[in-house]
Protein backbone atom coordinates (compact mmCIF):
# COMPACT_ATOMS: atom_id res chain seq x y z
CA UNK A 1 0.00 0.00 0.00
CA UNK A 2 1.60 3.44 -0.74
CA UNK A 3 1.57 5.99 1.66
CA UNK A 4 2.23 9.66 0.63
CA UNK A 5 3.57 12.13 3.06
CA UNK A 6 3.22 15.61 2.65
CA UNK A 7 6.24 18.38 3.13
CA UNK A 8 3.77 18.98 6.47
CA UNK A 9 3.93 15.53 7.71
CA UNK A 10 8.01 15.70 7.27
CA UNK A 11 8.13 18.62 9.31
CA UNK A 12 5.54 17.36 11.71
CA UNK A 13 7.79 14.80 12.82
CA UNK A 14 11.18 16.36 12.74
CA UNK A 15 9.44 18.89 15.28
CA UNK A 16 7.08 16.68 17.48
CA UNK A 17 9.07 13.26 17.16
CA UNK A 18 5.83 11.44 16.58
CA UNK A 19 3.16 10.92 14.12
CA UNK A 20 0.40 8.33 13.68
CA UNK A 21 0.08 7.16 9.75
CA UNK A 22 -3.11 5.06 8.92
CA UNK A 23 -3.86 2.13 6.75
CA UNK A 24 0.08 2.04 6.44
CA UNK A 25 -0.04 -2.23 5.64
CA UNK A 26 -2.55 -3.82 3.89
CA UNK A 27 -4.95 -6.49 5.12
CA UNK A 28 -2.67 -9.01 3.56
CA UNK A 29 0.03 -7.74 5.25
CA UNK A 30 -1.09 -7.24 8.47
CA UNK A 31 -2.22 -11.08 8.45
CA UNK A 32 1.51 -12.07 7.37
CA UNK A 33 3.12 -10.22 10.29
CA UNK A 34 0.21 -11.45 12.33
CA UNK A 35 1.26 -15.26 11.53
CA UNK A 36 5.07 -13.87 12.39
CA UNK A 37 4.23 -12.55 16.12
CA UNK A 38 2.48 -16.15 16.96
CA UNK A 39 5.55 -18.23 15.64
CA UNK A 40 7.66 -16.14 17.41
CA UNK A 41 5.64 -16.62 20.54
CA UNK A 42 5.23 -20.15 20.30
CA UNK A 43 8.63 -20.39 19.46
CA UNK A 44 10.50 -18.15 21.46
CA UNK A 45 14.70 -17.35 21.09
CA UNK A 46 16.64 -17.27 23.81
CA UNK A 47 16.68 -13.23 23.69
CA UNK A 48 13.02 -13.12 24.74
CA UNK A 49 11.55 -12.57 27.92
CA UNK A 50 8.15 -11.63 30.14
CA UNK A 51 8.66 -8.11 31.69
CA UNK A 52 5.33 -8.80 33.63
CA UNK A 53 5.28 -10.04 37.35
CA UNK A 54 3.99 -13.28 38.20
CA UNK A 55 1.11 -11.87 40.17
CA UNK A 56 -0.18 -9.83 36.81
CA UNK A 57 -3.60 -11.10 36.16
CA UNK A 58 -1.96 -11.09 32.27
CA UNK A 59 1.33 -11.35 30.78
CA UNK A 60 3.62 -9.16 29.05
CA UNK A 61 5.60 -10.82 26.22
CA UNK A 62 8.83 -9.88 24.54
CA UNK A 63 11.61 -11.30 21.66
CA UNK A 64 14.43 -9.50 19.60
CA UNK A 65 16.38 -9.77 16.97
CA UNK A 66 14.21 -12.59 15.53
CA UNK A 67 13.91 -11.23 11.60
CA UNK A 68 16.37 -14.19 10.32
CA UNK A 69 14.69 -16.69 11.96
CA UNK A 70 11.28 -15.75 11.35
CA UNK A 71 10.16 -15.11 7.57
CA UNK A 72 7.14 -12.99 8.16
CA UNK A 73 9.51 -10.52 9.91
CA UNK A 74 11.42 -10.18 6.68
CA UNK A 75 8.77 -9.69 4.35
CA UNK A 76 7.39 -6.97 6.42
CA UNK A 77 10.62 -5.29 6.99
CA UNK A 78 12.10 -5.32 3.39
CA UNK A 79 8.92 -5.37 1.36
CA UNK A 80 6.40 -3.56 2.67
CA UNK A 81 6.47 0.45 2.46
CA UNK A 82 8.10 1.07 5.96
CA UNK A 83 11.81 1.30 4.15
CA UNK A 84 10.46 4.21 2.23
CA UNK A 85 8.60 6.07 4.70
CA UNK A 86 11.58 5.76 7.23
CA UNK A 87 13.59 7.47 4.25
CA UNK A 88 11.28 10.39 4.30
CA UNK A 89 10.15 10.87 7.64
CA UNK A 90 14.27 10.99 8.91
CA UNK A 91 14.87 12.58 5.80
CA UNK A 92 17.98 9.93 5.04
CA UNK A 93 19.01 8.72 1.64
CA UNK A 94 20.15 5.44 3.43
CA UNK A 95 17.44 3.26 5.97
CA UNK A 96 19.19 0.06 7.52
CA UNK A 97 17.56 -2.06 9.54
CA UNK A 98 18.95 -1.69 13.24
CA UNK A 99 16.52 -4.42 14.90
CA UNK A 100 12.99 -5.98 15.23
CA UNK A 101 11.07 -5.85 19.08
CA UNK A 102 7.62 -8.15 19.57
CA UNK A 103 5.31 -7.36 21.69
CA UNK A 104 3.10 -9.20 23.20
CA UNK A 105 0.46 -8.07 26.35
CA UNK A 106 -2.34 -11.10 27.11
CA UNK A 107 -6.30 -9.67 28.13
CA UNK A 108 -5.90 -7.99 31.10
CA UNK A 109 -2.53 -7.47 31.51
CA UNK A 110 -1.58 -5.26 34.15
CA UNK A 111 2.16 -4.32 33.37
CA UNK A 112 2.83 -0.54 32.57
CA UNK A 113 6.14 0.34 31.11
CA UNK A 114 7.19 3.54 32.71
CA UNK A 115 7.90 6.60 31.02
CA UNK A 116 11.41 6.25 29.47
CA UNK A 117 13.90 7.11 26.43
CA UNK A 118 15.29 4.26 23.98
CA UNK A 119 18.23 5.56 23.61
CA UNK A 120 20.30 4.64 26.57
CA UNK A 121 19.29 1.22 25.95
CA UNK A 122 20.82 0.61 22.41
CA UNK A 123 24.21 0.87 20.93
CA UNK A 124 24.16 4.29 18.73
CA UNK A 125 24.06 7.61 18.42
CA UNK A 126 22.26 9.76 15.81
CA UNK A 127 18.94 11.80 15.24
CA UNK A 128 17.92 9.87 12.27
CA UNK A 129 15.90 7.20 13.72
CA UNK A 130 12.66 5.92 13.43
CA UNK A 131 10.70 2.95 15.27
CA UNK A 132 7.60 2.09 13.98
CA UNK A 133 5.16 0.42 16.34
CA UNK A 134 2.95 -1.54 14.21
CA UNK A 135 -0.63 -3.36 16.01
CA UNK A 136 -1.97 -6.52 14.61
CA UNK A 137 -4.93 -6.11 17.19
CA UNK A 138 -7.57 -3.05 17.92
CA UNK A 139 -5.58 -0.92 20.36
CA UNK A 140 -8.02 1.72 22.01
CA UNK A 141 -5.72 4.40 23.32
CA UNK A 142 -6.34 3.64 26.89
CA UNK A 143 -3.96 0.10 25.89
CA UNK A 144 -1.79 1.83 23.79
CA UNK A 145 1.49 3.87 23.79
CA UNK A 146 2.14 7.28 25.13
CA UNK A 147 4.35 10.10 24.14
CA UNK A 148 5.15 13.76 24.89
CA UNK A 149 5.40 15.47 21.87
CA UNK A 150 8.83 17.26 21.09
CA UNK A 151 10.47 15.37 23.88
CA UNK A 152 13.05 13.60 21.25
CA UNK A 153 14.82 17.46 21.74
CA UNK A 154 15.28 16.10 25.56
CA UNK A 155 18.77 15.87 27.07
CA UNK A 156 19.22 11.95 28.51
CA UNK A 157 16.86 11.52 31.42
CA UNK A 158 18.29 8.86 34.11
CA UNK A 159 17.43 5.54 33.09
CA UNK A 160 15.88 3.72 36.08
CA UNK A 161 14.81 -0.25 36.22
CA UNK A 162 11.08 -0.88 35.64
CA UNK A 163 10.58 -2.98 38.56
CA UNK A 164 12.11 -1.24 41.53
CA UNK A 165 13.00 2.35 40.03
CA UNK A 166 16.82 1.92 40.31
CA UNK A 167 19.41 3.68 38.53
CA UNK A 168 20.76 1.38 35.83
CA UNK A 169 24.49 2.57 33.96
CA UNK A 170 24.89 6.00 35.75
CA UNK A 171 25.78 7.49 39.12
CA UNK A 172 22.84 8.87 41.00
CA UNK A 173 22.39 12.16 40.62
CA UNK A 174 24.63 12.47 37.23
CA UNK A 175 21.98 12.56 35.07
CA UNK A 176 18.81 14.72 35.17
CA UNK A 177 15.98 12.83 36.94
CA UNK A 178 12.47 12.39 34.74
CA UNK A 179 10.16 14.92 35.75
CA UNK A 180 6.58 14.12 37.34
CA UNK A 181 4.91 13.34 34.48
CA UNK A 182 2.09 11.00 35.94
CA UNK A 183 1.94 13.59 38.59
CA UNK A 184 1.26 16.62 36.53
CA UNK A 185 -0.15 15.36 33.40
CA UNK A 186 -1.58 18.40 32.20
CA UNK A 187 1.86 19.70 32.14
CA UNK A 188 2.86 18.08 29.20
CA UNK A 189 1.57 17.74 25.54
CA UNK A 190 1.21 13.90 26.06
CA UNK A 191 -0.18 12.33 22.61
CA UNK A 192 -2.07 9.12 22.37
CA UNK A 193 -3.53 6.97 19.56
CA UNK A 194 -7.12 4.58 18.83
CA UNK A 195 -5.56 1.95 16.53
CA UNK A 196 -6.92 -0.45 13.91
CA UNK A 197 -4.81 -3.53 12.43
CA UNK A 198 -2.42 -1.43 9.44
CA UNK A 199 -1.82 1.73 11.32
CA UNK A 200 1.61 2.16 12.71
CA UNK A 201 2.90 4.98 14.90
CA UNK A 202 6.37 6.44 13.99
CA UNK A 203 8.29 8.20 16.39
CA UNK A 204 12.30 8.98 17.03
CA UNK A 205 14.35 6.52 19.30
CA UNK A 206 14.67 9.45 21.77
CA UNK A 207 10.72 9.99 22.19
CA UNK A 208 9.96 10.08 25.90
CA UNK A 209 7.29 7.35 25.73
CA UNK A 210 5.05 5.33 28.22
CA UNK A 211 3.38 1.79 27.78
CA UNK A 212 -0.16 1.25 29.41
CA UNK A 213 -1.79 -1.89 30.20
CA UNK A 214 -4.08 -3.93 28.07
CA UNK A 215 -7.14 -4.77 28.25
CA UNK A 216 -8.12 -7.00 25.03
CA UNK A 217 -5.17 -9.24 23.36
CA UNK A 218 -1.88 -6.96 22.21
CA UNK A 219 0.28 -8.36 19.95
CA UNK A 220 2.44 -5.97 18.32
CA UNK A 221 5.87 -5.45 16.37
CA UNK A 222 8.40 -2.62 16.66
CA UNK A 223 10.94 -2.24 13.44
CA UNK A 224 13.32 0.26 14.26
CA UNK A 225 15.09 1.41 11.33
CA UNK A 226 18.82 4.32 11.35
CA UNK A 227 20.09 6.73 9.08
CA UNK A 228 23.17 8.49 7.32
CA UNK A 229 23.72 10.09 10.34
CA UNK A 230 24.08 7.00 13.00
CA UNK A 231 26.76 5.49 14.38
CA UNK A 232 28.11 2.69 16.52
CA UNK A 233 28.52 3.54 19.96
CA UNK A 234 29.97 0.17 22.76
CA UNK A 235 28.94 0.81 25.56
CA UNK A 236 29.93 -0.03 29.00
CA UNK A 237 26.83 -1.87 29.74
CA UNK A 238 24.71 -4.57 28.36
CA UNK A 239 22.45 -2.88 25.48
CA UNK A 240 18.92 -4.12 24.62
CA UNK A 241 18.91 -5.95 22.68
CA UNK A 242 22.40 -7.34 22.95
CA UNK A 243 24.64 -7.61 20.50
CA UNK A 244 27.34 -10.51 21.51
CA UNK A 245 28.54 -10.86 18.07
CA UNK A 246 29.84 -7.07 17.81
CA UNK A 247 32.22 -7.99 21.03
CA UNK A 248 34.71 -9.55 18.28
CA UNK A 249 38.00 -8.61 18.01
CA UNK A 250 37.57 -5.41 14.51
CA UNK A 251 33.90 -6.45 14.36
CA UNK A 252 32.61 -2.23 14.21
CA UNK A 253 34.36 0.08 15.24
CA UNK A 254 33.09 2.64 18.02
CA UNK A 255 31.70 5.79 16.34
CA UNK A 256 31.92 3.44 12.80
CA UNK A 257 28.93 3.34 10.46
CA UNK A 258 26.65 0.26 10.49
CA UNK A 259 28.25 -1.55 7.62
CA UNK A 260 28.07 -4.88 9.30
CA UNK A 261 25.19 -7.81 8.08
CA UNK A 262 23.73 -7.69 10.92
CA UNK A 263 22.48 -4.23 10.24
CA UNK A 264 21.33 -4.51 6.14
CA UNK A 265 20.57 -1.99 3.93
CA UNK A 266 16.68 -1.72 3.37
CA UNK A 267 16.24 1.74 1.19
CA UNK A 268 18.53 3.88 -0.80
CA UNK A 269 16.56 6.97 -2.24
CA UNK A 270 19.45 9.62 -3.79
CA UNK A 271 16.80 11.91 -4.78
CA UNK A 272 14.76 12.29 -1.95
CA UNK A 273 11.57 14.42 -2.68
CA UNK A 274 9.90 15.96 -0.13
Amino acid sequence: MSVNLSKADVLGFEASGVILLKNVLTPEQVTVLKRGIDRGFQNPSPRHKVASEESDTGKFFEDFRCWEEIPEYREIIFNSCLPKLASKLMQSKTVRLHHDHMLIKAPKTQARTPWHQDTPYYNLEGNQTISFWIPVDPVPVESGLEFIAGSHKWPWMMPRTFKDNAAKWFPEGSLPELPDIEGNRMQFPIVAFDMQPGDVVAFNFHMMHAGQGSTGMRRAMSIRYIGDDVVHIKRPWVTSPYFPELEKEGELASGSPFNHRLFPVVYVDKAIKL
